[in-house]
């Protein structure tokens, strides 16, 4: 766990006023199946990209709302890091990017029956969002609807 101590002053005053939400209660959904019958999907919000992505826009006003498809087949070696925010060390994940997106330990696991299937596709957003608003309404729904349409049991996400 780090200590606030560890930032800049800018960003030590930024976390201390900002206005965080809270979900009371947690949505929750059981598993319907065993996790080893289950489609898993990785969502990620460490602001990864593939080589041939557009990476995420650090000019807009309260952060970059999209999302990016990652397919399963992807190399992950290849992934690029676009996050923003200098309020955390990036080398881990440049050096290994299954730290933020585990694709090689998603394959590993179907490999070992430990989950049904991984899905076709992923999903790669930015992270350190400071007005959220336009992600919940218009990228969240629209990234449910791609999952629900692979028919997505299980979606891991990895904040960052």
């Amino acid at each position: 766990m780090g200590d606030l101590n560890e930032f800049s002053l800018p960003v030590r005053l930024f976390l201390k006023a900002y206005p965080w939400r809270r979900l009371d209660p947690v949505p929750w959904t059981p598993l319907r199946r065993p996790l080893s019958q289950c489609r898993l999907a990785l969502v990620s919000s460490a602001g990864f990209v593939l080589p041939n992505q557009p990476p995420f826009d650090d000019s807009i006003k309260g952060g970059d709302p999209s999302f990016r498809e990652i397919p399963a087949d992807a190399d992950a070696t290849t992934l690029q890091d676009t996050h923003r925010s200098e309020s955390f060390d990036h080398a881990g994940l440049r050096q290994d990017p299954n730290l933020a997106f585990p694709l090689d330990r998603v394959r590993e696991l179907a490999a070992a029956g430990r989950i049904g299937s991984v899905n076709r596709r992923h999903l790669s957003c930015m992270g350190s969002l400071t007005a959220p608003g336009r992600f919940v309404r218009d990228s969240v729904p629209q990234a449910a609807s791609w999952l629900t349409e692979d028919g997505v049991d299980v979606a891991l996400l990895v904040p960052v």
